[in-house]
């Protein structure tokens, strides 16, 4: 048998979770888990897959776990990638887990996950790709997103 280890993804995981279950609304309750846990695990893949090894990894999962934070936790849908950024900054800050290169590196992303027609850091790309990506990934039959730039790109990329 082996020991679970805790990370600084768990830190993120507990606060995240605390947030979540405080959604009265089931709908948005599970849209809330489904979409940021998502992108969190797809960001993850996407920087192992391109080779960033498993600490950039972990950012990337922690990065997509909070990319919408104002959507869901403040109610603030309007710009909420840039108005998500200084919130991540405060939380991955307050836990005292993080470098400032390292919260740079996630709000950064945070703040451009959007802005899905420019190209940006690596590190960015992947949070991006990774939003793209659950999007489809709920629905492999919704030609939305599949007819969009970055899924069939992705579709590719991962030989699906």
């Amino acid at each position: 048998m082996y020991e679970r280890q805790y990370t600084r993804i768990d830190t993120v995981r507990q606060v995240l979770d605390e947030k979540i279950n405080a959604i009265e609304d089931a709908d948005q309750h599970r849209c809330a888990y489904v979409h940021l846990y998502g992108v969190g695990q797809a960001a993850a893949m996407l920087a192992l897959k391109r080779g960033m090894g498993r600490k950039v990894a972990e950012l990337a999962e922690i990065a997509g776990m909070l990319h919408d934070y104002t959507s869901y936790f403040v109610e603030e849908s309007d710009d909420h990638a840039h108005k998500s950024a200084p919130y991540v900054k405060a939380l991955l800050t307050e836990t005292g887990e993080f470098t400032d290169e390292e919260i740079e590196m996630v709000t950064n992303a945070v703040y451009n996950h959007s802005d899905k027609g420019r190209v940006d850091t690596p590190f960015d790309e992947v949070l991006k790709d990774a939003d793209a990506l659950q999007h489809f990934l709920r629905n492999p039959m919704e030609d939305f997103w599949f007819e969009r730039g970055r899924v069939p790109a992705l579709v590719n990329e991962l030989g699906l």
